[in-house]
């Protein structure tokens, strides 16, 4: 379960990142959010950021069910929030899979896929 929860923090960590960079206008938006932008607009930069956000809060959720490192966040009922994001990265999963973007459905599809069965693990 902790060689679980690890490799599933840093790839919402890394997924994270790309979320940053897409925020900063990276052309990355091929790869991201349906793939009609190579460069997101505005809007999409800003859902980019929250997502990034979201994604290092799932990050620390998943540590702390994994390994409660901190007592400042023993309050979360982590056992629920895990439900919560896998139920978020099956949908992710299938919503990556019927993308029309190819590099979406190559690239983030097995990511989202793997991050999915990584906290099932987990939980």
């Amino acid at each position: 379960m902790e060689i679980a929860a690890v490799t599933a923090a840093i790839l919402f960590g890394l997924v994270a990142v790309f979320q940053v960079l897409l925020a900063f206008g990276f052309p990355l938006g091929e790869a991201a959010m349906g793939g009609s932008h190579r460069v997101l607009p505005a809007n999409l930069r800003a859902a980019s950021a929250l997502n990034a956000l979201l994604l290092i809060f799932m990050a620390g959720i998943v540590l702390q069910h994994a390994f409660q490192f901190s007592d400042l966040l023993r309050f979360l009922p982590t056992t629920i929030l895990m439900w919560v994001i896998i139920i978020f990265m099956g949908i992710n999963t299938l919503m990556n899979l019927i993308s029309r973007s190819k590099k979406e459905r190559l690239i983030m599809t097995p990511v989202s896929g793997l991050l999915f069965i990584l906290c099932l693990w987990v939980v």
